[in-house]
């Protein structure tokens, strides 16, 4: 499992600007802060699974990855995948991380799905946010936005141009950046749902095989 950073993380990183990289040394500060925060939200987080009785267990992701420009370059994941096989539940999460080029910059949630997906041979790939899928615009905003209820090859270029105008929602890009990475799954012949995780038992019935409300992605292997 990996979850974002949400208010623990996206106001500070936004405000020390430490995802363009450290520039002056109050911002070492504010990138040992913003770990703090994020691990103190992980911390929450697991607690509450493990209060209903999932054997979840935090995972620094700062810790076992090095990142060029918010880009994994390498990460330990023999831990995780050896987590998983004795049926633990690995929690990981958006982190500001060690870049090799600019010394910080914010390895996302995104970009942890995306790479685990692919490291670990995931089967299927469940993206939840605070709306029922992807929208052709922001239904926070626009009361004729309309769901998309499959994204394929034919309508691909389409849904990304009608999502760019949110590509900078937040420090790591929104749900522009979210279907992009997840495409990158989807042509491996990995099935990505994009699901509202607000609404109650739609994360477990999508994980069991049930139908739910949502996008899902559909793309041939490249």
């Amino acid at each position: 499992m990996v979850h974002g950073a949400g208010s623990f993380g996206h106001p500070q990183v936004l405000a020390s600007r430490i995802h363009l990289g450290i520039h002056e040394k109050k911002q070492l500060v504010s990138f040992a802060e913003v770990q703090s925060w994020q691990n103190l939200l992980n911390f929450i987080i697991t607690r509450e699974m493990q209060k209903r009785g999932i054997p979840a267990i935090p995972i620094q992701p700062s810790a076992i990855a090095i990142v060029k420009k918010g880009k994994i370059v390498e990460m330990f994941t023999n831990v995780i995948s050896q987590l998983l096989n004795i049926g633990m539940v690995p929690v990981l999460y958006g982190v500001p991380a060690l870049d090799v080029e600019q010394k910080c910059s914010i390895l996302s949630g995104d970009e942890l799905v995306a790479y685990l997906a692919k490291e670990l041979m995931a089967s299927i790939v469940i993206h939840g946010t605070d709306v029922d899928g992807v929208f052709t615009k922001d239904p926070k905003r626009y009361p004729d936005a309309r769901l998309i209820r499959e994204i394929t090859n034919e309508n691909l270029q389409s849904v990304l141009q009608s999502l760019s105008e949110s590509k900078f929602a937040d420090v790591t890009g929104g749900m522009y950046s979210k279907i992009v990475r997840l495409v990158d799954v989807a042509k491996r012949g990995v099935k990505c749902l994009v699901v509202n995780a607000e609404k109650r038992e739609t994360i477990y019935k999508a994980l069991i095989g049930e139908k739910v409300l949502g996008s899902i992605i559909n793309l041939s292997k490249s």
